[in-house]
């Protein structure tokens, strides 16, 4: 039966690594690994702008501290679950230790449909999550970033709400990491996520042998993400036959004009009906034949019923958990290389981070460092899983959990065992 959420995922992929570590740790080390350090669920009622309360439920989790503060993004979809949250925060873990980033697994959500609100009402929605949330976000023990749902302007509005409760200019410390470079955010952090699923692949496609330049490539979802994604590989060379969004699918066999679809999508909210392309299905683009899958949408995308279809050489996994346990041993079996999401989307944490240090020291850098930091990161991290996994004769997911899970154990036992 496949694992079809974001929690089941995270907690398989969690077991092969324990699997693989536990006669160098133990099983009482790693069991303090597998359940979240804290979930807080609670509840928001602001008055919006039509007069009326309305009552939104929200949860944060903090999955894990060891390596330092819980860091993780706030989800605004409909259907996030405390379930959803406590995935995304694990997977965060995994992640930040993977990139060697002295953070924890953290990861906010809020019931609300971001379409169904004016920006009024979003941003009185947003300031009301922060008073509710505001003894949970500190630079030391939680730090949120955007996520589906939610943008740069949004966590704007939570360091002005912080400051506001404080009497204060400006937050002392780094609260919150992805907002408008004006308050102290930084150069590049909007793209960071994009930018590293280019790098990785790029890396990737050396390794398998593969050209960049004329290879053919599926992209799946068209937010910041998947279109910073889609620009950077077009950019190389790179012909992109299909992509999708939310609202609908387009192919065109001979390459989509990325920078002119690009255009279209600012300025009709979507990829449909863009020139010259054709409508497409959006679950069986997926299985178009391709060089190169980039998965830049939800999780679950690739199942156990799914995958036998799917051609592509490579799978780029720019979103959290797209692939499903048993859809991965399905596509491993067929020798597709997956770059695992804990490495190849972890462009955003590692620009978060930096952002983190810019305003806990008060300094400024501008996009080409911060362009340069994150490639050198992306490279070192990309070739430590690589040769690991050519080591052990592993999976490329199964060496990065290794490595994540590796980490976060010997920082435990750095700490000691008594409280």
């Amino acid at each position: 039966m496949s694992r079809d959420t974001i929690l089941d995922n995270a907690q398989a992929n969690y077991l092969r690594a324990k699997e693989m570590l536990c006669s160098e740790f133990g099983e009482g080390l790693l069991s303090k690994i597998q359940e979240p350090k804290e979930r807080i669920e609670f509840r928001i009622g602001p008055q919006l702008r039509d007069g009326k309360i309305r009552v939104f439920k929200a949860y944060i989790v903090r999955h894990n501290d060891a390596m330092g503060p819980s860091k993780g993004g706030i989800r605004m979809t409909p259907g996030v679950t405390l379930a959803d949250v406590t995935g995304l925060a694990m997977e965060m873990t995994w992640k930040c230790a993977l990139m060697g980033l002295p953070f924890g697994g953290g990861k906010s959500g809020i019931v609300a449909d971001h379409h169904d609100l004016c920006e009024h009402d979003k941003e009185t929605l947003i300031r009301s999550f922060t008073r509710g949330a505001h003894r949970h976000i500190d630079p030391q023990i939680y730090i949120p970033a955007p996520d589906m749902g939610t943008n740069e302007a949004d966590m704007g509005y939570i360091k002005d709400t912080i400051a506001y409760s404080e009497g204060v200019s400006s937050t002392h410390g780094c609260y919150v990491t992805g907002k408008p470079v004006i308050l102290g955010g930084i150069p590049g952090r909007r793209e960071a996520t994009g930018s590293g699923v280019v790098m990785t692949t790029v890396k990737a496609m050396e390794k398998l042998g593969m050209n960049v330049e004329g290879a053919r490539a599926v992209v799946q979802g068209f937010g910041n993400v998947g279109s910073v994604a889609a620009k950077g590989l077009y950019d190389l060379g790179v012909k992109i036959i299909a992509v999708s969004d939310l609202n609908g699918a387009v192919r065109n066999d001979a390459g989509l004009d990325i920078p002119a679809m690009i255009a279209h999508e600012a300025a009709s909210g979507g990829v449909s009906n863009f020139a010259p392309s054709e409508a497409c299905d959006g679950k069986e683009m997926l299985e178009l034949p391709c060089d190169l899958l980039v998965l830049a949408a939800a999780e679950s995308q690739i199942t156990e019923e799914s995958a036998p279809r799917i051609s592509a050489k490579l799978i780029a996994e720019g979103a959290n958990s797209p692939i499903t346990p048993a859809a991965d041993e399905i596509l491993a079996a067929k020798g597709v290389e997956i770059i695992p999401d804990i490495l190849c989307n972890a462009g955003g944490v590692f620009v978060s981070y930096l952002e983190y240090t810019q305003e806990t020291q008060n300094e400024q850098m501008t996009e080409q460092q911060v362009h340069q930091r994150l490639a050198e990161r992306m490279s070192r991290r990309f070739a430590e899983v690589s040769t690991l996994a050519k080591e052990k004769n592993l999976h490329m997911r199964d060496a990065a959990m290794y490595l994540a899970l590796r980490n976060v154990c010997n920082a435990l036992i750095a700490r000691g065992t008594l409280p």
